[in-house]
């Protein structure tokens, strides 16, 4: 059993090392354990702190690409060097990297394909009541779509195994965090939830400017993979909004034409019937929609599966000739 422990790294010179020096060695029920450093594009000694503590893999970018795409190189690099259990950590030491045993631990026990890290967030010292109340919100409402039971959808502390790392497909350039959650449960993996420590804060994070901005960023990738995952439900409870105001603009004309004691015989009515009609017609099409959304998401889920399987036998093919 093979795990590769990930980092995606970027500028993370002063943290770095403090960050693998916590990492474990030994792991019952694993044979090897291999460190892997994602280079993003770093302008500072990353690279070369990474080559002095004798890290297994250093893969560069080149540019800074984000956090999202450094994530799925990292993916597609840990299954090409045989990787069974892929575990992924920040570069800036901010999960507790002895916490890694309790992850990959469900996995081992095949009890899940996905294992999520989740921080105290009520107890967290380093966040202010909003954000506690926004990590909360936005975790309840991934776990409504996603159909999880994910306590923190926003940790990038997690175990995955070989079957779900060659199911993940990242599209989002924000964070892959939401995503491959709402791909996960939209996919039939088993996602289980293990508490981990934090440790003290490193620096701020890279991902946003603030917490108006990290909410918006993360509320647009939702909403996006909600789209993408479940657009029969989106698009119906879509159209309902308007078929049910057209309902409530044809009940009033049946109200004032047949059921008004004293009718307005001047009033025709008629801009209430064009709208009335337009938004029927915009429920109609919305509807449509959502049948042509299932029809795709039919046919990317069997374009998913084939892939699956062609990157399954590829990786065991370059396996088999090392």
């Amino acid at each position: 059993m093979k795990l590769i422990i990930q980092m995606p790294c970027y500028n993370e010179e002063k943290t770095l090392e403090q960050t693998v020096r916590d990492l474990p060695r030994e792991i019952p029920g694993i044979d090897t354990i291999e460190y892997l450093v994602i280079d993003d594009g770093s302008t500072d000694r990353t690279v070369e702190i990474a080559e002095k503590l004798g890290v297994h893999h250093i893969v560069r970018q080149g540019t800074n690409r984000g956090l999202a795409n450094t994530f799925s190189k990292g993916v597609s690099y840990a299954l090409s060097q045989g990787a069974d259990i892929l575990v992924n950590t920040d570069g800036d030491n901010q999960y507790c990297g002895q916490d890694i045993p309790k992850l990959v631990k469900p996995i081992l026990e095949e009890r899940a394909d996905i294992v999520i890290g989740c921080r105290p967030i009520i107890d967290h010292p380093e966040f202010n009541p909003l954000k506690k109340i926004l990590q909360i919100f936005g975790s309840f409402m991934l776990r409504c779509v996603s159909k999880t039971m994910v306590r923190d959808a926003a940790s990038g502390f997690r175990a995955f195994s070989r079957a779900s790392c060659l199911r993940l497909y990242v599209h989002s350039k924000f964070s892959y965090c939401m995503e491959t959650l709402i791909q996960a449960g939209n996919s039939g993996l088993r996602v289980e939830s293990v508490d981990i420590r934090v440790n003290p804060k490193t620096r701020e994070s890279r991902l946003y400017k603030n917490i108006f901005q990290y909410v918006f960023k993360s509320g647009m990738t939702i909403l996006s993979m909600f789209v993408l995952y479940r657009p029969g439900f989106f698009f119906f409870f879509c159209s309902q909004l308007f078929f049910f105001s057209a309902l409530i603009l044809g009940l009033r004309f049946i109200y004032l034409i047949y059921l008004l004691p004293v009718p307005e015989p001047t009033r025709t009515y008629l801009p209430s019937l064009v709208l009335l009609s337009i938004l029927a017609v915009i429920g109609m099409l919305l509807l449509v929609m959502g049948i042509f959304g299932e029809l795709t998401r039919a046919q990317r889920n069997l374009l998913e599966e084939a892939i699956s399987n062609q990157r399954e036998h590829m990786y065991e093919n370059a396996e088999e000739k090392e």
